[in-house]
């Protein structure tokens, strides 16, 4: 559902629409309305309450007033002390209107309910007095339209309550300029009965009069003599009333007599006076209303639109002050429709601690100018909250730094609102800021809820939850505006933050000093040695890389077959650019062709990491904002810049969120990974550039850019023997070869860019191993005497090292190998056999026809049967028996074991499985004993490495 805006559903009154107001008419004036002379909203009753919300300190009131005027109770005396603007000149305009009758009661909008609740069917008709001290001079006599000259403030009583009749009363003590008795007013009060007495600015007339002289309007103490016994003549009379106004601020009172008048005038009416409730900040919201608004709206809008406003505020209630997830709040934002409650809060609770701030008055004269220039430039915002403020007008401006120290008028221009601030500014640069005027909401929150705190506060400026709270409609992303609050802190010169808080002030922060520092920081001696450590700082140190080279001259880049590749970072001034000049390709070609001034080997063993051109700039500024900050606070650790805590605190906050700024910003701008490769064209290979982005939000950097690598295999972590087959046929066993060195083919890969590039030798040797344990791909022998393979497998067993002597034999060539082999085998074994059958023919004739003398030459024994009846040699001779099983064991050098058992494979092993029909099986029995014992760690080591070697049993003991 989507948000309507305000101008939709309500309509200012046409002064304000119109812009014909005149601010002197939010001030009403008792004396004019007495006179006849004030504008129609004040002179006429009817029209004064249809436009008067009445607070429950007002009803409360009237109640009494109509109860006193009517003889049924009330108070005699009402004391109306509030601050400036608080609303009670309004409140004598009220009772002024209802005591004179000159309209019926039943016109007068909400005053039937007031009466009813008093118990008053008719209400009289009451003679009026009002005397309002700003009108009235100590030195000076107010004549009258008959010629009466009146001096005296109970002169001017009299005359008004009861005309000739009532001078003619208080004569004698008019006329010598004394106060008359308490049984002198009670009379007059008697005979004007019903009557009310109004009296407005009593302090600043009586403050006039200098202690010890004498004035035609009498002296100090007849006037406080007076005034004390008119209130206790109020008393004594049941249907007659008093209502002064007393001053609340110190603006208001004055000197050291304004100060002592009060106290004395305090004192008299504290006797008998009750005192008038001023007005609520929930009721200032039906007050502007009325003045300002002709509807309010249908009510089922209104609901629609807040309902909006407080589900989003509970959609997102950690963003937001408590007070927003309740019913109330709610109701608040029904209640104060048009104008967010967060307005009313900031002026009423802050803006009215101003001297020349007057609350009702004060809110009604501020918002006529908002809102009439938010209606004509075509405002289309839900509320009109803080962050609507027009601050950019020239009349919001100038009636917002009225109330202010001077000092803020450029504070307004340069940075809040306005064609030149940096607020709009940063909204034209960013367009996620300038799509929901971020920037400018945010600037004006804050200044509506801090130009009106002090420095002496504990705890300046308004929270970030209130500034969201002031800023975002429902359906804003609520990031942006955190967002622009960095951005806002960071760039602006009168903003300070402190924690959550941020405020404004006349006086510039230390952003200034940060600017002239910015422009003397080197970029060879500080700022690139900086970049560097901080880049390197990010890369950690968990990778499968030989090494991670940052800002390293090529000199420097080792040239090493290493235990991996080597990705090298190049410096800011390298940056990768979509464009055709690319300072990226130039840069890693050089470190890729040389190391210092000779040629590099080991190309296929580097990788590169470039800046991105488009980000470089703000990633300098940011690391010399930092420097610039780090050597601000140093400085006032040190003494060097005499700054108060709350500057060091600033400093400190400062340097520590470029910081971060910083950290952020180098994985924002190191993000194009580049591998060169090389294609054949026209039989010459032609450098080119693989590059693709990286991810900048992942968590750890190096570990993005090995998945990237082994995403695009760039990098080779697993390698099947087909391509290592493919290789081999496409480079090396052609033209009658059949052998190559395998340690060469590696080393190869770590030199060409045309071929793959292996992580390590690992990579290679687990491919020769599953290579050789098929007979599809090729053979391995471990070296080569004469003619024959050393070590020789195909199709089964394992490969020995990768050194100098291993062989990778082209698949064709090691079948026929081992075919060669097998037939040999088989005529040895034929020739074995014949040769023991031959043997056993031989020995048979031999003992049948031998002849000779005697046994120890040979000669047969004498023939006849031996004992038991059998002939010695007789029987046949006995059969040569089979071997048909083997059994071996030996004792390797645990610290040379590796190559022991490969020579043990080679020279016993092979034997049997290069044999058809020989099975063979080995097992290894591992013995370790330590007098002091293993550890935990070594022997979770041990067992987790038997498992994964498939041990049949491994066990650690005691003993």
């Amino acid at each position: 559902m989507s948000l309507k805006a305000w101008r939709d559903v309500v309509t200012p009154h046409k002064d304000v629409l119109g812009g014909t107001f005149k601010q002197s008419e939010f001030a009403a004036d008792i004396t004019q309305v007495a006179t006849g002379t004030a504008p129609e909203e004040y002179q006429d009753a009817e029209k004064f309450f249809s436009r008067t919300y009445i607070t429950e300190g007002m009803r409360l009131l009237l109640i009494s007033v109509a109860q006193r005027l009517s003889g049924k109770g009330g108070d005699p005396v009402i004391q109306l002390q509030t601050a400036f603007g608080g609303g009670k000149t309004h409140t004598m305009l009220a009772v002024y209107h209802l005591a004179s009758r000159k309209t019926s009661t039943d016109k007068l909008h909400g005053i039937p309910p007031i009466l009813d609740e008093a118990g008053i069917h008719e209400l009289p008709s009451a003679r009026v007095a009002v005397i309002d001290g700003i009108n009235m001079a100590p030195s000076q006599q107010s004549v009258k339209k008959e010629g009466q000259k009146v001096t005296t403030l109970w002169g001017e009583l009299a005359w008004q309550l009861l005309g000739d009749e009532g001078l003619a009363m208080v004569k004698d003590s008019h006329e010598q300029g004394t106060s008359p008795g308490k049984q002198v007013l009670v009379e007059l009060l008697q005979r004007a009965a019903p009557c009310v007495v109004l009296v407005d600015e009593l302090l600043a007339y009586i403050r006039q009069f200098e202690l010890g002289k004498s004035y035609s309007a009498g002296t100090y103490d007849s006037n406080i003599s007076f005034i004390q016994a008119l209130t206790e003549a109020m008393k004594a009379v049941p249907n007659a009333i008093l209502l002064a106004s007393l001053p609340e601020s110190e603006l208001e009172v004055g000197g050291t007599m304004g100060q002592q008048t009060l106290t004395a005038l305090e004192k008299y009416f504290g006797r008998v006076e009750s005192v008038w409730k001023p007005v609520a900040t929930e009721e200032a919201f039906e007050i502007v209303r009325r003045r300002l608004f002709e509807n309010a709206g249908e009510r089922a809008e209104v609901e629609g639109i807040s309902r909006q406003f407080s589900d989003f505020y509970r959609q997102y209630a950690s963003k937001f002050p408590t007070e927003t997830q309740s019913n109330e709040y709610f109701e608040r934002l029904c209640r104060s429709y048009p104008i967010h409650p967060e307005v009313f809060d900031r002026l009423y609770e802050d803006w009215s601690t101003l001297d020349k701030f007057q609350r009702t008055r004060g809110v009604l004269q501020y918002m006529a100018i908002v809102i009439h220039h938010l209606w004509v430039s075509g405002n289309h915002d839900a509320l009109i909250m803080p962050g609507s403020l027009p601050l950019e007008d020239s009349n919001v401006r100038d009636k917002s730094i009225h109330y202010l120290p001077q000092g803020w008028q450029p504070v307004i221009e340069r940075e809040v609102d306005g064609p030149r601030s940096a607020a709009q500014a940063l909204d034209s640069e960013v367009a996620l800021f300038g799509g929901v005027h971020a920037a400018r909401r945010a600037a004006r929150t804050i200044f509506l809820g801090s130009a009106a705190s002090s420095s002496t506060q504990a705890a300046r400026g308004i929270k970030q939850e209130r500034i969201l709270l002031g800023a975002v409609q429902p359906g804003e992303p609520i990031g942006i505006f955190e967002d622009v609050l960095k951005r806002l802190r960071d760039r602006l010169h009168y903003l300070y933050s402190e924690q959550d808080r941020f405020w404004f002030d006349t006086k510039p922060n230390l952003r200034r000093e940060m600017e002239s520092r910015k422009q003397n920081i080197s970029d060879r001696d500080a700022l690139i040695p900086l970049l560097k450590d901080r880049t390197t700082r990010l890369m950690g140190r968990q990778h499968h890389f030989a090494g991670i080279h940052v800002f390293t001259p090529s000199g420097d880049v080792p040239d090493e077959y290493g235990n991996g590749p080597r990705l090298v970072v190049l410096p800011t001034d390298a940056a990768y650019s979509r464009t055709e000049s690319n300072s990226a390709y130039k840069a890693a070609e050089e470190i890729l062709r040389t190391r210092g001034e000779q040629p590099r080997q080991k190309q296929n063993r580097l990788i590169f990491l470039a800046a991105d051109f488009d980000v470089v700039s703000r990633l300098k500024d940011q690391g010399r904002t930092f420097l610039a900050w780090k050597s601000i606070v140093e400085d006032i650790d040190s003494g060097a810049l005499n700054q108060d805590m709350t500057h060091l605190r600033q400093a400190k906050q400062s340097r520590d969120s470029a910081e971060s700024s910083l950290s952020q910003l180098i994985r924002e701008t190191y993000k194009w990974l580049m591998a060169p490769v090389e294609e054949f064209v026209k039989g010459k290979p032609t450098l080119e550039w693989e590059v693709v982005q990286v991810s900048t939000t992942t968590q750890n950097l190096v570990d993005t850019i090995e998945n990237k690598l082994r995403e695009e295999e760039w990098l080779i972590y697993e390698w099947s023997p087909i391509f290592l087959r493919n290789i081999l046929s496409q480079w090396y066993f052609k033209d009658g070869v059949t052998e190559v060195n395998a340690l060469k083919v590696f080393q190869d890969t770590c030199h060409y860019l045309y071929l793959p590039r292996l992580v390590n030798d690992s990579v290679f040797k687990n491919a020769m191993h599953q290579g050789v344990a098929s007979e599809d791909f090729f053979g391995y022998a471990s070296g080569k005497d004469g003619g024959q393979y050393l070590g020789f497998s195909f199709g089964q067993g394992s490969i020995g090292g990768l050194d100098s002597e291993a062989l990778i034999i082209e698949r064709a060539a090691a079948k026929a190998y081992r075919d060669k082999l097998a037939e040999e085998a088989a005529e040895r074994a034929k020739e074995l056999a014949d040769r023991d059958g031959d043997d056993s023919s031989s020995q048979g004739g031999e003992d049948s026809g031998s002849g000779g003398s005697g046994v120890g030459e040979g000669t047969t024994p004498p023939m006849g049967p031996g004992p038991g009846g059998s002939t010695p040699g007789s029987g046949p001779a006995p059969a040569s028996v089979a071997k048909k099983q083997f059994y071996g064991t030996v004792t390797l050098d645990p610290v040379k074991a590796k190559m022991d058992f490969a020579t043990v494979v080679d020279e016993i092993v092979e034997q049997f499985t290069l044999r058809t029909g020989v099975e063979v099986k080995i097992s290894v029995e591992i013995e370790a004993t330590s007098p002091d014992g293993f550890d935990e760690a070594l022997q979770r080591t041990i067992k987790e490495n038997c498992n994964v070697l498939r041990f049949s049993s491994s066990e650690f003991e005691g003993e």
